[in-house]
């Protein structure tokens, strides 16, 4: 081999290292044992129900639901109690004046049923910009799992027709957004849910 296809050998393994060392997660992706594939798939709903972030939000969500529940059945006896006593009062009154009573009652039902419901779409609301917040959250995290598997996208699974179970990177995406982000409670306090 002459010196100068000596150098141009050198210089063509020195741009096919340089080349594989840039190549997307391609030496962090065998090194840390994490799957090799341009696609991965990953469960949303068992993303967000698993992780802490999502398992704290899941239950406040249902500790308020289970305290609005019982705060309807303790206004639904009152009510009720209400009309019984009316039922009763009935016989004894005059109709128009039994008519006043009962539309100030009904209005009393409806304002409650109106009060309740607008209580449950706020907490439906808060649940749905939970789950908005921890899609924001994990962008940057689900991004550097992608570039540490040299993947180029990450599908929901419940999109995806078939797939090999190895595409699937659910578990390690909730290992690193508990690690990163726990349960959210220290983002609370910076205004996140």
């Amino acid at each position: 081999m002459s010196r100068n296809s000596t150098g141009r050998w050198r210089l063509g393994q020195t741009v096919a290292l340089a080349l594989a060392l840039a190549a997307p997660g391609s030496a962090s992706a065998q090194q840390l044992g994490l799957p090799r594939h341009e696609v991965l798939t990953i469960s949303g709903e068992i993303l967000f129900a698993k992780s802490a972030y999502g398992r704290r939000v899941i239950d406040e969500i249902e500790a308020e639901g289970a305290l609005l529940a019982a705060e309807n059945e303790r206004i639904i006896a009152e009510l009720s109690r209400e009309e019984l006593d009316l039922t009763e009062r009935r016989a004894k009154m005059e109709p128009d004046a039994f008519r006043v009573l009962a539309e100030a009652f009904d209005r009393k039902v409806q304002s409650h049923r109106e009060n309740q419901e607008a209580k449950r779409e706020t907490l439906a609301r808060r649940g749905d910009a939970a789950r908005t917040a921890f899609v924001e959250l994990t962008r940057p995290i689900l991004g550097a799992l992608m570039r540490d598997t040299g993947a180029s996208v990450i599908l929901d699974r419940s999109t995806v027709f078939f797939s090999l179970d190895s595409t699937d990177v659910t578990a390690l995406a909730i290992s690193r957004i508990d690690e990163a982000i726990g349960d959210g409670s220290a983002l609370r306090k910076n205004g996140n849910n």
